[in-house]
């Protein structure tokens, strides 16, 4: 494989990438319902991955953490390298500051002698 031809296979994976990921343009060449599907189903994986790591936040939004997940995940691509740990502290950050979730209680690092 030549270069120019990496370097378009990569522009080409890209768009794609951005496509599932990201809401981008589906690309030239591909199903756009077949996109539509894949790009639910990564979203509902991202959203349960981040149910599982912070249950807290989850519970505490109850009916309301799907819309406002879906909401922070069109705004906010997982970007590369980033852990999922970090995604939903984001997620968790991102409602507290829209007012939705309760800021979290400070923990003492010392307790009263009771």
């Amino acid at each position: 494989m030549t270069q120019p031809q990496r370097d378009r296979l990569a522009a080409a994976q890209a768009e794609l990438l951005r496509a599932l990921l990201a809401g981008g343009d589906v690309p030239a060449g591909f199903d756009a319902e077949r996109v539509r599907v894949e790009r639910r189903a990564l979203l509902a994986k991202r959203r349960g991955i981040v149910e599982m790591i912070r249950p807290d936040v989850a519970a505490e939004l109850g009916e309301r953490f799907r819309p406002l997940f879906d909401a922070y995940a069109a705004a906010h691509p997982k970007e590369v390298g980033t852990r999922f740990r970090d995604d939903a502290n984001r997620f968790a950050d991102w409602a507290v500051a829209r007012g939705e979730l309760a800021p979290p209680r400070r923990r003492r690092w010392w307790r009263r002698a009771t």
